[in-house]
This record gives C-alpha cells, sequence and structure tokens, in this order.
C-alpha cells in the first residue's frame, strides 16, 4: 500500500529530487538505489518512478525545462528577430542569472562530477543532447518564417552550446578558480554566437 500522501504532485516530486541529488552527491550516482532514495524520501520505489521514469531523470532533470527554453526561443521571438538572435539572448539570461541549465552555477562544480563519475549519467546526457537537437530542428521545421536547414542549424547549435559546458566542466574538475571560469564560459558563449552567424576563420 502507499504511503499517505505520497502520490502527491509538484511537492512529492521536489521532494525525491531533492533526496536523490544529496545522495548522489555525496555518495555518487552508482553508488545510491532508487530504493534508498524512496526510503530516505518517504515514498515507495514505484512513486518515485512515477515522478521520474528513469533512475537518470533524478540527477539529469532539467530536460523538460531546457525543451521548453528552445521552444520559446523560436515560437516567441519577437517581430524582425532572427532564431539565433532569440537563442543567444536566451542563454545570455541563463548565464546572467546563473541557472542550473547555464553550467555556472554554484552547485555546477559538484554537478559535472557526479555526471563525470558514471557511464549512465554520461550515456543519458548525450541522449539529452540528441533530443534536444531534434526538438529544435523540429521547431524550426514547423516555422514558416524560417528559411534556413533547421536539422543543421539545430545540430550546430546543440554542439557548440554543449561543447562550452563541457569546457567549463574540465576547468571547474581541475580546480581552475570558480571566477574565472565563469568569465571564460561568457567569452566562448560569445565565440559561439559569432561563429554560428559569421562563420569559423580559417588560419
Amino acid at each position: 500500500m502507499p504511503r499517505t500522501g505520497e502520490r502527491g504532485g509538484p511537492q512529492t516530486r521536489a521532494r525525491i529530487r531533492e533526496v536523490a541529488n544529496r545522495l548522489f552527491l555525496e555518495r555518487g550516482y552508482d553508488a545510491v538505489t532508487v530504493a534508498e532514495v524512496a526510503r530516505e524520501a518517504g515514498v515507495s520505489s514505484v512513486t518515485v518512478f512515477n515522478h521520474f521514469p528513469r533512475k537518470e531523470d533524478l540527477f539529469l532533470d532539467r530536460t523538460e525545462d531546457a525543451i521548453e527554453l528552445l521552444r520559446s526561443a523560436v515560437r516567441e521571438r519577437g517581430a524582425g528577430v532572427d532564431v539565433l538572435a532569440s537563442l543567444r539572448e536566451t542563454s545570455m539570461r541563463l548565464f546572467d542569472d546563473r541557472q542550473p541549465l547555464s553550467g555556472v552555477d554554484e552547485r555546477s562544480a559538484p554537478f559535472f562530477r557526479t555526471v563525470a563519475e558514471s557511464s549512465a549519467l554520461v550515456a543519458r546526457a548525450r541522449e539529452i543532447a540528441s533530443e534536444l537537437q531534434r526538438t529544435l530542428a523540429g521547431e524550426l521545421d514547423a516555422d514558416p518564417t524560417y528559411t534556413g536547414d533547421g536539422t543543421l542549424f539545430a545540430a550546430l547549435f546543440i554542439a557548440g552550446y554543449t561543447a562550452v559546458m563541457l569546457q567549463t566542466a574540465r576547468h571547474l574538475l581541475a580546480g581552475a578558480a570558480p571566477g574565472s571560469v565563469v568569465d571564460e564560459h561568457r567569452v566562448r558563449l560569445e565565440q559561439l554566437f559569432d561563429a554560428l552567424r559569421n562563420g569559423v576563420a580559417s588560419s
């Protein structure tokens, strides 16, 4: 029998996520079972999976947020604003607000370390990148004002943004000063959008 209140909505989900993240960061993703997360959160394993279909989603739980940001960047951009400019605005806003999806919030270093230490999380992160690429390509193909190659643009943007994040992760995990890493992250973001706008100059 489910425990009282364990089928609750957002509050139950938030409690499960908070407990899972704490345990994963303390002990490593692979060392923690879903049953342990459920017990610590005061729910059943079934309830955990009702909210998070895969164990990996307990830690990499912002896919829907990222999808919504991509959709909004395409669908809700202002008149005369092209997709690249809209994506740049969205990315810079994430950076300025130090949102988790920016890769430069205060918890980024332990987050990147936990992912890097788990092959399951690394594999899931790659799947998410592919899902985001397909989402952006689909949005562009459905937008009558976009006349470019949506599949190619989506591949370049997602790959570029991922490359910026990975470089930041490497620097943080190598022990670089967080302030300098944040500054370098912004520079690389600017370089990414310049390259997408103007191309990469040959040497």
